[in-house]
């Protein structure tokens, strides 16, 4: 591909680092493939995400600059998680255009801003790939896995800082690489998000819904872009029958043939093997 050996450095963020660490492996790994050398920041912090910027608009702005400060010269940002792609964004596009978050950022790092960094999310390059090349290179074939994508609310919002809506990219990719991809309505709905810790009576409900029509679809899986919605889809769930919540590079890296840690899958809240073994994925 055209920007192959292109140095990003990468934002992984808590989820990613945390209770996604193996999806973490997984998306670093297939963008070694893809021919990127994606260095990770040192020493980041939380971006602030939904619990900060909803109690204090001016510390969630610190965390995000903060974490924009760390980033070398003449390197772009590549960001995995929509709600940390939000906030880094939202403090990029008031530093970019508000000289007053400028002087603050010079006196809080001791450098002038970069307002020509730019923050790449992990759809945008996906979408610059040509996947015909990598499909007829693929070592497994995702054998008609049938699965309806999620992509979660944050993914165009606000309308600001929109770019390129890549909704469908998702089914695009895929469907490319042997699987199924099934019409349903629930594709943007919000999960509940971090109200998740504060409201899980509040939260529950609505995750139950999206996993009780994602079953009405026929899906075998729910396919999502972001940790974090997966983990409140996988841990808010209630309804007695479930089905697996699966990472869009972690089924990529599949049928591009890496061969995945043991505990890779194991730490699912709904254990996605049994389907995966079925497939001879795993």
């Amino acid at each position: 591909m055209e920007n192959g050996a292109k140095k990003l450095s990468f934002f992984p963020g808590c989820s990613l680092a945390t209770s996604a660490k193996e999806s973490k492996e997984a998306f670093l790994r297939l963008f070694a493939k893809l021919g990127y050398d994606v260095e990770e920041l040192t020493d980041w912090n939380c971006c602030g995400s939904s619990s900060t910027h909803s109690v204090d608009s001016g510390l969630a702005f610190r965390l995000a600059a903060r974490i924009l400060s760390l980033v070398p010269e003449g390197r772009s940002l590549l960001v995995a998680c929509p709600s940390c792609n939000l906030r880094l964004s939202e403090a990029h596009y008031h530093l970019v255009h508000e000289p007053e978050k400028r002087a603050e950022f010079k006196d809080l790092f001791g450098k002038e801003y970069n307002t020509e960094l730019e923050i790449t999310r992990r759809l945008k390059i996906l979408d610059m790939v040509d996947w015909d090349t990598v499909a007829g290179g693929r070592v497994r074939d995702l054998a008609d896995i049938r699965f309806v994508p999620y992509y979660g609310c944050m993914l165009n919002r606000p309308a600001h800082l929109r770019e390129k809506n890549y909704s469908g990219l998702m089914e695009k990719v895929l469907e490319r690489l042997g699987a199924t991809p099934l019409q349903w309505a629930q594709g943007s709905k919000c999960c509940g998000t971090f109200l998740t810790a504060t409201r899980p009576d509040v939260v529950a409900p609505i995750v139950d819904d999206i996993m009780f029509q994602a079953m009405q679809a026929g899906a075998d899986c729910i396919v999502t872009a972001c940790a974090m919605c997966q983990l409140n889809l996988e841990l808010r769930c209630t309804l007695p029958k479930k089905i697996p919540i699966l990472l869009f590079s972690d089924l990529i890296c599949l049928a591009m043939g890496e061969q995945p840690k043991k505990e890779w899958f194991s730490k699912h809240l709904v254990d996605p093997r049994p389907l995966l073994k079925s497939r001879r994925l795993i």
